[in-house]
């Protein structure tokens, strides 16, 4: 038996792919279907807990689509399912993106029905990158916007990411830590990818450390050492008798450099005006306090509106598995086959055909006052949402900004979301989004000849 793998190779992303994919591209494949298509990613409705989506990882997921190969080993793994004819395994090795794929900027805030990213292909290459596609943009966006939530709530204060030991695999952790920088973190305790994506490392010491040494000013000693700047948790045994140590030990080294005290656990906010107390009246207001310990959004946005005097915030597995909101329900559907509008009816899931712009309209001071959903080629008031990002399956030169600007444009874009949507709680009237009058008619119009298709097939069985 072959041995098995630790993680997936990044040269085996083609394969990641639900079967139904690959059995409907083999079908397309078989019965000549080779016409353009278009596939809308969005979603229908918010989550619970969400009042906008910050879209994240469409632009990034275009770097996979440029790259995807099936490999001889890929065909020969394909082949023992035994599913699928040689001759389309043949053609699936020389099968590359040709197509086209338009996206909203990284960081953009979007609403439901609003695509995030719209592909434009031959039907079975769109097909193809469903699962994928999907995936990608579901997690970052996901994460993305549970980070938000917490740096909206902190009003200025950083909020540093604790939270990999608790994620859902290792991918998660890496690609999470990318939404977290647009997001607008502050810092990550994760080093692969804090190097990786340019978030700065942060981190203390864990109560082990503390437990482990002779006692606790061992500990403390032997850290502010190593490491001058340490912020040092000091909750281990008894809070505010830790930071009278503390003090009496600086009053007799002022040359030790202790940066800050990390909280975690007990009433935080009556502890950190405890001990920034006791830090002022010792003279160590350059000291700063930091808490985390179970933190979520809403405790941060209470111990802020208390006025408790806390520095920044570490966040663990709120953020990390987006606790209240672990999914958003992202569709990636067709809206267009061979030049013809094409829709879901289903009861609950109806879906609007063409494929679509999206204008947002700012005011005189740059706030948002709502968004158009249009037809591709419509004009509308505002700036259109959905940029080019590929072209004839190679990224269009300078279309991704880079990560930098696409923090600051994340940044941006929240900022000029109305009061509204940037509450906690569920926003009282929700953002407005409205749709053209030609996609309306589209939508009718595409109605009726299902109805028609429909109806004229049963009478044909009737008959």
């Amino acid at each position: 038996m072959a041995e098995q793998p630790l993680m997936p190779r990044e040269q085996d992303l083609p394969l990641f792919v639900d079967l139904y994919e690959l059995a409907m591209a083999q079908a397309y494949w078989r019965s000549g279907m080779d016409g353009e298509a278009v596939f809308s990613l969005f979603f229908r409705k918010l989550p619970e807990h969400r009042n906008f989506i910050l879209a994240c990882g469409q632009q990034q997921v275009a770097r996979v689509i440029q790259s995807l190969r099936f490999t001889d080993d890929h065909i020969h793994r394909l082949r023992q399912l035994e599913r699928f004819d040689d001759r389309f395994l043949d053609w699936l090795r020389h099968w590359r993106f040709t197509g086209s794929v338009q996206a909203v900027p990284e960081g953009t805030p979007v609403f439901p029905q609003e695509p995030l990213l719209e592909v434009r292909a031959p039907v079975i290459e769109a097909q193809i990158l469903e699962s994928l596609v999907m995936n990608y943009v579901h997690l970052e966006s996901t994460l993305a916007s549970k980070a938000v939530r917490h740096v909206l709530a902190a009003e200025g204060r950083p909020v540093v990411d604790f939270g990999m030991r608790r994620m859902h695999g290792l991918d998660s952790a890496w690609r999470g830590v990318r939404a977290y920088r647009i997001a607008g973190l502050a810092g990550t305790s994760n080093i692969q990818a804090g190097l990786d994506f340019g978030l700065p490392v942060k981190g203390t010491m864990a109560h082990s450390f503390v437990q482990a040494c002779e006692d606790e000013m061992a500990a403390f000693r032997l850290y502010a050492e190593l490491y001058p700047g340490t912020t040092l948790l000091v909750d281990t045994y008894d809070t505010q008798g830790a930071v009278r140590n503390i003090i009496r030990w600086l009053r007799e080294n002022p040359e030790v450099d202790i940066g800050g005290i990390r909280l975690d656990s007990g009433n935080l906010g009556d502890e950190a005006r405890a001990c920034r107390r006791l830090l002022d009246e010792a003279g160590l207001d350059r000291i700063r306090i930091m808490a985390s310990g179970g933190l979520d959004e809403y405790q941060i946005e209470a111990l802020v509106s208390s006025g408790a005097p806390i520095d920044g915030f570490g966040v663990g597995t709120a953020i990390g598995v987006a606790n209240d909101a672990p999914a958003i329900e992202l569709a990636y559907k067709l809206t267009a086959y061979g030049g013809e509008p094409r829709m879901k009816k289903s009861t609950g899931k109806r879906s609007w055909p063409c494929p679509k712009q999206v204008f947002r309209q700012l005011d005189a001071n740059g706030h948002m006052q709502g968004d158009l959903i249009a037809e591709a080629h419509e004009q509308g008031d505002g700036t259109p949402l959905l940029q080019p990002l590929m072209a004839d399956g190679r990224l269009v030169e300078g279309a991704i900004a880079s990560l930098e600007d696409q923090v600051t444009h994340a940044r941006e874009s929240v900022a000029a979301l109305p009061p509204e949507q940037k509450r906690l709680a569920p926003a009282r009237e929700a953002y407005p989004v409205r749709f053209s009058e030609s996609l309306k008619q589209q939508q009718v119009r595409t109605l009726e000849r299902i109805a028609h298709l429909q109806e004229w097939h049963y009478s044909d069985q009737d008959e």
